[in-house]
């Protein structure tokens, strides 16, 4: 007997018997919920069935990859991982048996297409996917040699699936168009199309690579596949026209390329011409309004690297006009930026710090029930602003950027870190005369002294940021709130050691970060940086005491 759902005011039916054409009809549905941002009403759908029918695994795996890729948590990642792991083992069961010494194209060569069912095909064609998906998961839960072999195998397996998948709908074109395998065509054009599209657009002489391993890529072919892949009736049909607009959109009239210049440069400190490239990019093309918000992020941070709060505060209002990306994240940022201005410029402006604080935690998003740890961060911090007499954040705006890891950029132009530092001894001083300390006083003045650290670093002057480090770490049972500031100082004591060529007092920090600390805010991010510095350690000298 089937089951009555109620999601946002409206039933769908949740069947009680699966078979293909019903498994693609549920996932059609989840899908536009999904694109409707109901991913939590999407994910229940699809959760029933998603252990015995391939396009419910294919989905419901899809979209908790799709959550790991937006909270970049490692649990969610390995999550995402072992879900993934169950929707491959779906999609096998339904797979054609063949001998270990026969591919898909010899069977349907051999026996012709008459002895695969629609639902072989199609289980071909999820378990493509699946592969896929897998290979990007891994590769963002660990990027190590070995999971990069991994990876690299099962996109070429997925390719050459697909494929084998291709020579099925070549050798079926006067095949009877039911539904079904208007679906399954639908799905070979998407992935043919994709992946020619995709290897097309590197450089001729990593593409002659992978030619010679038997990739390749044709860019008209990957349009062409793509267009009919959008006309045809198919659950991928949209995914078509995704991939066909982000082309057109971020390829073909060169905003792609202005962008990363633009970003190049910003990784460089070359924040003027930088900013020259990003406003270029934006003229470029009105279609994609997203691409705008990228551009206006990363000149909001040039900006405020150059401390020019006024040009900062200008996008920042912008982003939080425009783009529904994380209107927590950019609410902060605006609030932020202000409290860096005069208290009369902020009221000339009509704008009111406090007030743009308190809106922060109601806009918080939950993506497929989990936060977005940068948004959970701003939230907590923004949280002082409530007390009836709240306590003002001391230089949030470059705690912020310290979270961004904006530091590391920030330290490659001398000038303005010089002037940075400036603006931290200001915080510094304030703080010292303090009359009546708050029960923030500590976390502050811990906060400000991994800041001024870090400036120091940068500007190459290793005894006076040790200093200022160790203050953090000798403060750690003083510390209230923000408990995240010692394993963060830990870490950058390490690298600082590592700077001055102190490998084994750099490993050492470094592992004490990531051994002795838990559940602090942002701990995810800070183990992927320390996974990053102890690879980069690994292949340096151990020196004997």
């Amino acid at each position: 007997m089937d089951q009555n759902l109620g999601f946002a005011g409206y039933k769908i039916i949740m069947a009680s018997q699966m078979d293909l054409k019903t498994a693609l009809e549920e996932s059609t549905i989840a899908l536009n919920l999904f694109m409707n941002n109901k991913f939590s009403e999407a994910l229940e759908l699809l959760r029933p069935w998603s252990k015995t029918s391939m396009y419910h695994a294919l989905g419901y795996s899809t979209m908790h990859a799709m959550q790991a890729a937006m909270t970049f948590e490692q649990q969610d990642i390995l999550s995402a991982i072992a879900t993934m792991k169950e929707a491959l083992h779906t999609c096998q069961r339904y797979r054609k048996k063949n001998s270990v010494v026969e591919s898909l194209s010899s069977l349907v060569s051999k026996q012709g297409t008459d002895q695969l069912t629609e639902e072989e095909m199609h289980a071909e064609m999820c378990y493509a996917e699946c592969l896929l998906q897998k290979a990007a998961l891994m590769l963002v839960q660990d990027e190590n040699m070995i999971n990069f072999l991994k990876g690299g195998i099962k996109i070429r397996t997925s390719y050459n699936i697909y494929k084998e998948c291709q020579q099925i709908v070549e050798m079926t074109h006067n095949h009877v168009k039911t539904d079904v395998y208007s679906q399954f065509e639908g799905g070979v054009k998407l992935g043919i199309g994709a992946f020619n599209l995709m290897l097309s657009l590197l450089p001729s002489r990593i593409l002659r690579l992978l030619e010679f391993i038997g990739f390749s890529g044709n860019r008209e072919m990957g349009l062409s596949m793509l267009r009919e892949g959008a006309s045809v009736h198919s659950l991928r049909a949209v995914l078509c026209v995704l991939t066909l607009l982000m082309y057109q959109t971020y390829i073909t009239v060169g905003s792609l390329i202005l962008f990363y210049t633009a970003r190049i440069r910003i990784l460089k400190g070359q924040f003027e011409s930088a900013q020259q490239k990003f406003e270029e990019c934006i003229a470029a093309q009105q279609e994609w309004r997203q691409i705008h918000h990228l551009c206006y992020w990363e000149l909001m941070w040039s900006y405020i690297f150059q401390q020019n709060w006024l040009k900062a505060y200008q996008y920042a209002d912008l982003l939080c006009k425009e783009s529904r990306w994380s209107q927590a994240i950019y609410v902060f940022q605006k609030a932020a930026i202000l409290s860096m201005l005069p208290e009369e410029d902020v009221k000339r402006m009509g704008e009111d710090v406090e007030a743009i604080f308190r809106r922060v935690e109601g806009l918080k998003q939950r993506f497929a029930g989990k936060s977005i740890p940068t948004e959970k961060f701003a939230v907590r911090k923004a949280r002082r602003y409530n007390s009836p007499n709240p306590v003002k954040l001391v230089l949030p705006s470059l705690e912020m950027m310290y979270v961004w890891n904006g530091f590391a950029i920030l330290g490659k132009h001398a000038e303005l870190t010089e002037r940075m530092l400036i603006t931290i001894e200001q915080a510094e001083a304030k703080l010292n005369k303090v009359q009546n300390p708050t029960e923030y006083q500590v976390d502050d003045e811990c906060l400000v002294q991994l800041l001024k650290g870090l400036c120091l670093k940068y500007l190459h002057r290793p005894l006076q940021a040790e200093l200022c480090f160790n203050r953090v770490v000798q403060s750690e049972r003083r510390i209230r709130y923000d408990h995240y500031l010692v394993p963060f100082t830990l870490y950058e004591m390490g690298l600082l050691y590592k700077q001055e060529g102190d490998w084994n007092k750099a490993r050492r920090f470094i592992e004490t970060a990531r051994n002795n600390y838990k559940d602090y805010s942002m701990e995810s991010r800070l183990h992927f940086r320390i996974h990053a510095a102890m690879n980069s350690l690994s292949n340096s000298p151990i020196m004997t005491p």
